[in-house]
């Protein structure tokens, strides 16, 4: 599977912003979808999480400005964040994992898609 992120760029603080990933390479079954933001080296952070079934988990510190979506006919995801803050500024990364319709596993990541937020 792979993924492609996008939808960063420079916004003014109190705005909104919509990050999109987009998979393709082969059919998924189970799965779960996430975005995450470095936190050194090479560890990362979870932003939000939306499984297959359904179900969503999110960071502490985005609760309530942070929403995670999906549009299955269009094989993307999306994370949309509303009243930016600068400290939201970084490179989010969009992560796909789970198993094809052949049963094999994958564990797939975006390439990152930067955005800044000015104050």
């Amino acid at each position: 599977v792979q993924l492609q992120a996008s939808g960063g760029g420079v916004v003014q603080a109190g705005e909104s912003l919509r990050l999109s990933c987009t998979a393709s390479g082969r059919a998924f079954v189970r799965y779960s979808m996430g975005w995450f933001r470095p936190v050194g080296g090479d560890e990362v952070d979870l932003v939000a999480l939306l499984k297959s079934e359904g179900t969503t988990k999110y960071a502490d510190s985005t609760k309530g400005r942070f929403t995670i979506s999906r549009d299955t006919a269009e094989n993307t995801f999306y994370l949309q964040i509303d009243n930016l803050n600068p400290r939201d500024t970084d490179v989010y990364y969009c992560n796909m994992r789970g198993r094809s319709g052949s049963g094999s596993p994958f564990n797939s990541w975006g390439q990152g898609t930067q955005f800044t937020v000015s104050s």
